[in-house]
């Protein structure tokens, strides 16, 4: 038996939902958020960003193999940077809005808002 294809719009959300779910973790968005700044080592990024060595190579990893990241070996160290920009630009997006949410409540509709009133 042959499935039928997925209409475009299912696949559209399908795709959204695997790149919202990779960014479902606080260590990625803050990864990507220390990236955008500019390439780092493991090492560099470690003494930004509270983790584990190998915690933070796990998510490393997942980002690079997701696409989202690239990598650089030289030497003994692994280089990360941005790969795609477009994921960036929504963590950036989402993150931005909700720190204007934080920082003046009022500035936001309510409707409007990212984050739930219990926050």
């Amino acid at each position: 038996m042959i499935d039928a294809p997925v209409n475009e719009a299912e696949r559209i959300y399908e795709v959204a939902a695997e790149l919202f779910s990779l960014m479902s973790t606080p260590l990625r968005l803050r990864i990507i958020s220390s990236l955008c700044n500019g390439q780092k080592s493991v090492g560099e990024l470690l003494e930004e960003i509270p983790s584990s060595q190998p915690n933070m190579s796990q998510h490393l990893n997942q980002l690079y193999r997701a696409g989202v990241l690239a990598r650089t070996r030289t030497g003994q160290s692994v280089i990360y940077r941005i790969q795609n920009e477009r994921a960036a630009m929504l963590c950036r997006a989402v993150c931005t809005q909700i720190a204007i949410e934080m920082d003046d409540p009022e500035a936001v509709a309510p409707n409007e808002r990212l984050m739930s009133p219990r926050h």
